[in-house]
Parts: C-alpha cells; sequence; structure tokens
C-alpha cells in the first residue's frame, strides 16, 4: 500500500501536472490558430477595457441578466466554484504536500471548512445531475461529455470525503482520492471541464464583440 502511495503522489502525480499543462498550452495554441484562420478580425477588435468589463460583471453574482433568471442555479454555480478552486488550493493536508515537495507554505483554511466547503461541492454536483435529469430543456442538450464531466469532478470531493472521516478503508479510499484528483487534472484541457481554461479567453471575446462592435452590453 506505501510503494501504491508513493507512486501515486510521485510519478502519476508529475504525469498528471505535465498532460494538464502541456495540454492545455496546446489547446489554448490551437485554438487561437483556429480562431486567427477562420475569424482574424476578431483578434483585430479585442478590447483589454470591455473583456476586463465583461469578465467582472460576471463575476458578480446576479448582476448578469442570466444569473437572475436563475437564482438557484446562480447560487449552486458561485458556490460550486468558489468551493472548488478555495478547498483543494487551502487544506491544510494539501499545503503540507506543497512544503514537503517544493518547500512552499501558505495560510490554510480549517479542517472544519473544508470539510462544509467540500460538502458544498457534493451537493452542488448533485443538483447539477438532478437539474440535467428533470429539466426538459436541459436534458435535451446534455451529452455523455456533461456526465463525464461531473463525475470526474465529483470525484476527488466524495473520496476526500470519506478518507478524512474513515468512512471507508482509509489506505486505500486515500489512493482513490489522489488518483481521482489527477484524473481530474489530466482531464481539464480535453473535456467540458476545460472552460477552466478557456473561460476567461470566451467571455473576454464576447465583451469585446458586445462592447466595440455592437456598443452593448453582454451581460
Amino acid at each position: 500500500m506505501n510503494a501504491a502511495y508513493q507512486f501515486v503522489t510521485g510519478p502519476l502525480a508529475w504525469a498528471a501536472w505535465g498532460i494538464f499543462l502541456l495540454g492545455s498550452a496546446y489547446r489554448l495554441i490551437s485554438m487561437y490558430q483556429l480562431a486567427k484562420a477562420k475569424d482574424p478580425t476578431a483578434i483585430a477588435y479585442m478590447s483589454w477595457h470591455f473583456s476586463l468589463r465583461s469578465i467582472i460583471n460576471w463575476l458578480i453574482p446576479f448582476n448578469a441578466l442570466g444569473w437572475r433568471k436563475s437564482p438557484a442555479m446562480t447560487i449552486a454555480t458561485f458556490a460550486f466554484h468558489a468551493c472548488l478552486f478555495l478547498t483543494p488550493i487551502f487544506l491544510v493536508a494539501h499545503v503540507l504536500l506543497w512544503d514537503q515537495a517544493f518547500g512552499v507554505s501558505y495560510a490554510t483554511i480549517p479542517d472544519g471548512a473544508a470539510d462544509i466547503m467540500t460538502l458544498v461541492v457534493i451537493a452542488a454536483c448533485l443538483y447539477f445531475a438532478g437539474r440535467r435529469l428533470v429539466q426538459p430543456e436541459v436534458r435535451y442538450i446534455t451529452t455523455p461529455q456533461d456526465w463525464l464531466a461531473l463525475i470526474i469532478v465529483l470525484a476527488p470531493f466524495l473520496t476526500g470525503f470519506l478518507a478524512y472521516h474513515q468512512a471507508i478503508d482509509y489506505d486505500a479510499m486515500i489512493i482513490l482520492h489522489v488518483v481521482a484528483g489527477e484524473i481530474m487534472l489530466a482531464a481539464i484541457p480535453f473535456t467540458r471541464l476545460s472552460h477552466m481554461v478557456f473561460a476567461v479567453f470566451t467571455r473576454a471575446y464576447m465583451g469585446s464583440e458586445f462592447g466595440g462592435v455592437r456598443h452593448a452590453r453582454d451581460w
């Protein structure tokens, strides 16, 4: 079991990070080249002012019309993304790993708070799944890729929660947790999760088009 843990936290972790970084760079470069080839004028009217204006306004809960139309979805989305990013970054156990590997240490969140934030992510995933099953307009456009992305995101948080509370065999669960996290990291550039990489550029494009070309707001 110790050998398996050393493998998943060593070579497998490096492989996951390599796939994530190289895959993300490849996707960004290829998407830029595709945009330049299909619509070269789009690059010309990209504007820092309108890009940042759009990004900032979409980051404010209930500020955009789309957020106001679906209050439950808005709350779930903002809570989900906040906890999704903050929990793994500031979890005590994860910061200790960074410290051991690279000598990097920083402030952490209490385990109790991380526990609650983990439950928020799990609950949000269940809400998104239920929405895809219950709402006809969402169910119609749902693809296997959407379900795969949801499972990939849910897995590291669920296994981490079970490992922390030792609900099932701890050694096996902690290895599953690490592997699930690495699968999620490696999958980001190549699945629906790629919006984590592309979202800011998509929003910048939309903001520039609406603000600089249509002279309108996009929120």
